[in-house]
């Protein structure tokens, strides 16, 4: 039998920029950004693209059918606030059970609280409900290129500074999540997030733009990763159209993508957040050209990683 691990990835929402509902994108799918990532006990969402409403749909039916009565406990990393990263967040199911606990760490404008932002651009003026009245235990904290988040499998999260966090402190089974500020995603930025499970490492790269000779601090920050999640929102021929060039739109090429993992040595590559442009028959062709090799992989709707 085929041994499966206790890190798991799954992708709830591969797209960027906004969410496609047609008939020819449901291979590789038409949500918006959205990886949800289980680590022994714990559930990690990363990005709260329309992705997450299926995640929390299928958590709601699971605990009926399975009549599991112990409190929903999701811990959610936002990249960053931009719509296509934060639009499923409001329906989002647990959010309305009383009994569930919800840590969001996410990127916010310098000298901003994330909180209030979410609050203003989610709930308060655009949603039926403000923060306040969500019933669930609903906590919103800032999380930056100098934090580290440890969550223990019985749920308890502690973040730390880099400046004073000691890994000899951590246990064989606690998760630790890093970031790393990869660029001025525009305009306020983007983090890159790694997650550290019993020997293994998962770097989510999304709405990441390279350099000419790649990003080396970025490289260092995934450097033997088991899994890297990258940005592939355009081909080469888009990124450079002389008409309506998208560079410094905030998002690489496959061969970006390709060159940033070769030079980390990354185990396993999966091309992600594709131009809501590019349906199937297009994504099929762009997967002949670069999944030649057996590292190199197309994330898809629903596919699962065993780490």
């Amino acid at each position: 039998m085929e041994y499966k691990s206790d890190f798991i990835i799954k992708f709830r929402g591969t797209r960027g920029s906004f969410p496609v509902a047609k008939a020819n994108f449901l291979e590789f799918g038409g949500n918006t950004a959205c990886v949800e990532v289980h680590c022994g006990k714990q559930l990690i969402i990363l990005d709260a693209g329309t992705g997450i409403i299926d995640v929390g749909d299928d958590e709601i039916k699971n605990k009926i059918i399975s009549q599991d009565k112990t409190p929903h406990q999701t811990t959610i990393f936002l990249s960053h606030i931009h719509q296509d990263h934060i639009q499923g967040l409001q329906f989002y199911k647990p959010l309305f059970v009383p009994s569930s606990k919800i840590n969001v760490f996410g990127l916010n404008s310098k000298d901003e609280n994330l909180k209030e932002t979410l609050n203003t651009i989610l709930f308060d003026k655009v949603f039926p409900l403000s923060l306040d009245e969500i019933r669930s235990n609903f906590e919103i904290n800032n999380f930056s290129q100098d934090d580290v988040v440890v969550i223990s499998q019985d749920g308890l999260i502690k973040k730390y500074n880099t400046t004073n966090f000691d890994d000899n402190n951590i246990k064989s089974d606690d998760i630790v999540v890093t970031s790393c500020k990869t660029q001025a995603h525009p305009k306020n930025g983007c983090l890159s997030i790694k997650i550290s499970y019993k020997n293994k490492t998962l770097v989510y790269a999304t709405d990441k733009e390279s350099y000419i000779g790649s990003d080396k601090r970025f490289v260092l920050f995934e450097h033997d990763c088991d899994c890297l999640i990258h940005d592939a929102q355009y081909t080469y021929q888009d990124y450079v159209n002389p008409i309506q060039p998208k560079q410094g739109f905030g998002h690489s090429t496959f061969e970006m993508a390709i060159e940033t993992a070769q030079l980390a040595k990354a185990k396993k590559l999966f091309f992600f957040h594709y131009d809501p442009e590019y349906d199937d028959s297009k994504l099929k062709m762009l997967e002949e050209e670069f999944s030649k090799d057996d590292t190199i992989f197309f994330a898809k709707e629903n596919h699962k990683i065993y780490l």
